[in-house]
């Protein structure tokens, strides 16, 4: 049973290889720009506004709730990334419903790359926002002995991100290949929708984790 998109050779030619992990998230990103195209070429401020704009106005009314209520900071300026991964990782499990379809979020290389995105935002947004003297001094607090510390809790909550995702997709994958083996006439039906509910868990602990991450190394300011 092939359980990681990583093992799934589409077209290889000499050392150069396309596996269903890049095919499938190159997908996915087709998928999500069309979609934003579709949705965002006619917006309107007067009514009636139309079904898909008001769709969108719900998903980005939520996303930047959540964001302020984690980080208490204005969310437009995390919206971007924040809602870039929730978004995409949304997607790739939704698409798992998909029959030949495995989510690249399957895979360690996808996870780890969306947790590197992570790991390098956090200190653009600290230094863009309380300069680089003022940032770097986070990682003395509260004592100057505590800086290796603080450096080894940044790339261990970076590796627990990457792997945290993986894990939960690859066990669900796993969990509904053993299931549908063993009773292939009514496994399927609850596994998709017990996978639809896991993969839109982790889209959200994915973000918020990110959001907790940044918001720890940008001073809050509640007035926004």
């Amino acid at each position: 049973m092939v359980t990681n998109p990583d093992q799934i050779i589409l077209w290889q030619h000499g050392f150069i290889k396309i596996n269903a992990t890049l095919a499938f998230t190159w997908l996915v990103m087709a998928l999500l720009t069309l979609g934003s195209h579709l949705v965002t070429r006619r917006l309107s401020v007067d009514a009636p506004i139309s079904r898909r704009q008001t769709l969108l106005e719900v998903i980005v009314f939520h996303i930047n709730k959540q964001i302020h209520e984690v980080s208490q900071q204005n969310p437009a300026r995390f919206l971007p990334l924040v809602g870039t991964l929730f978004l995409f990782i949304f997607v790739a499990n939704l698409l798992a419903v998909v029959p030949g379809y495995m989510p690249p979020t399957g895979s360690l290389s996808t996870t780890t790359a969306l947790a590197i995105c992570v790991f390098t935002a956090v200190p653009a947004y600290g230094i863009s926002q309380a300069g680089l003297w003022r940032y770097l001094k986070q990682y003395c607090q509260p004592s100057v002995f505590m800086l290796p510390f603080n450096i080894i809790g940044e790339f261990s909550r970076t590796l627990a991100l990457a792997v945290r995702l993986y894990g939960n997709i690859m066990s669900g994958t796993v969990m509904a290949g053993i299931l549908i083996s063993l009773i292939p006439f009514f496994f399927p039906v609850v596994m998709q929708v017990l996978g639809l509910l896991t993969g839109s868990i982790q889209a959200y602990i994915f973000s918020i984790l990110a959001m907790v991450y940044i918001a720890s190394s940008t001073p809050g300011n509640k007035r926004d």
